[in-house]
């Protein structure tokens, strides 16, 4: 007998909301076939996402047969947002461009060499579609009253108003599932468990066109420190593009992951049995499951190589600084890495700080130093004037600056 997934799901907790407990006994039943969006907003996904393709690959494990759209359409207006001012519009040669970007992180982490997952664009179908015709077929199945309901749409309007633009994101997204549903048969949309809304639209446009059922499912969301959804404009996100997050940035990341996350992480993210899982936790050295865990991960997203890189990396700067040497330095600076090259006659230690974006002007690296968050080649500084010296580089042609404890920027004088 087929295993049951939405059971394992449960068990692994990646499963936020679910539309009909139905699903739970139909899953083995029914003719289910999976959908899930993406839009091309930004040139690159985040760990949020990655637990999200996770989720896919478990359903691509149960031969289920799945399919992504990509929101080249949504991607114009965007999902309500939570910042007073609008979102800037996006042209149409950025979103080509990161939809092309998109795709091949997606078949890079769903493995999808024989393309048996389908991805296309949503452009396919609203391309052929007049507004008037739209909202005469579509717009009529849904009140006011009933979009102004739905969170994401009602914390928007409650915080700074909404207009209409933002509304009819919902009546898109809505639309895609309704199409996918009358087109291929789709009947199941997996998301985000703030796509909860969007999703619910969809089953319920279904139900209005054909008096069918169909489903709907949330993962959890992966939020940063402050418990705050990651976004694709903040900053500090942990990319899938090593050009934006480094291998070795995104190892550590998982390194330094609070203690109380991590059991729950291996759960989510790791293919590995329950079991198996409890039995690593039984040693209660959280440290090694954290290193076992980031290279899992590490290897999942940026392959065999790269994670060996990350590694070597990582014993030499916070385990073994004292035993560097030029050849170790050498290869360090051609592994992909925050680095950058400077002339010997860039002395002063504010602009560098300024120059490796570690801050944003001089006094922010005055603040820095005397808060006593810079280091140079692990030594801590308290001279806010200071010049770098041949003394402060490692064989005359390297310099180690980090800011705290996590993270550090290879500097090569030429």
């Amino acid at each position: 007998m087929k295993k049951n997934i939405i059971y394992d799901l449960y068990k692994r907790k990646l499963i936020k909301q679910i539309s009909n407990k139905n699903l739970i006994n139909n899953i083995n039943i029914e003719d289910i076939k999976i959908y899930c969006g993406f839009d091309p907003t930004y040139d690159s996904l985040h760990i949020g996402h990655l637990l999200l393709l996770i989720t896919l690959i478990r359903f691509k494990k149960y031969k289920y047969n799945i399919t992504i759209i990509l929101g080249e359409i949504t991607a114009y207006i965007g999902d309500p947002s939570f910042k007073k001012n609008y979102r800037k519009k996006i042209n149409k040669k950025k979103i080509n461009n990161f939809k092309k970007k998109i795709t091949k992180q997606i078949n890079n982490i769903l493995n999808n060499k024989n393309k048996k997952i389908k991805i296309i664009s949503n452009k396919k179908w609203f391309k052929k579609i007049k507004l008037i015709n739209f909202l005469n077929k579509i717009g009529k199945y849904f009140k006011i009253k009933y979009l102004l309901n739905k969170d994401l749409i009602n914390k928007r309007n409650k915080k700074y108003g909404i207009n209409f633009k933002e509304i009819t994101y919902n009546l898109l997204q809505s639309y895609d599932f309704y199409l996918l549903f009358k087109k291929y048969n789709i009947n199941l949309q997996i998301g985000g468990s703030d796509q909860w809304g969007n999703i619910t639209s969809g089953i319920y446009l279904i139900k209005k066109k054909y008096n069918k059922k169909s489903y709907g499912l949330t993962i959890p969301l992966i939020t940063d420190k402050k418990g705050k959804k990651l976004g694709k404009s903040k900053k500090n996100n942990i990319w899938l593009d090593e050009n934006k997050t480094t291998p070795f940035e995104f190892y550590q990341f998982w390194l330094n992951i609070k203690d109380d996350k991590i059991y729950i992480y291996f759960k989510q993210f790791t293919f590995l049995n329950i079991k198996k899982i409890k039995k690593l936790f039984k040693t209660n050295n959280i440290n090694k499951n954290k290193q076992i865990f980031a290279k899992y991960i590490t290897k999942l997203v940026h392959g065999k190589k790269e994670t060996k890189k990350a590694i070597f990396v990582s014993k030499y700067y916070f385990y073994k600084f004292n035993k560097i040497t030029l050849k170790i330095l050498n290869k360090l600076y051609k592994i992909n890495i925050p680095k950058i090259k400077l002339n010997k006659k860039y002395t002063n230690i504010k602009k560098i700080l300024m120059k490796l974006r570690i801050s944003n002007s001089k006094s922010n690296s005055h603040n820095l130093i005397i808060n006593k968050s810079i280091n140079i080649n692990k030594k801590l500084i308290n001279d806010t004037n200071l010049k770098i010296k041949k003394y402060n580089r490692l064989f005359n042609k390297y310099t180690i600056i980090s800011k705290g404890k996590k993270k550090f920027y290879l500097i090569y004088w030429k």
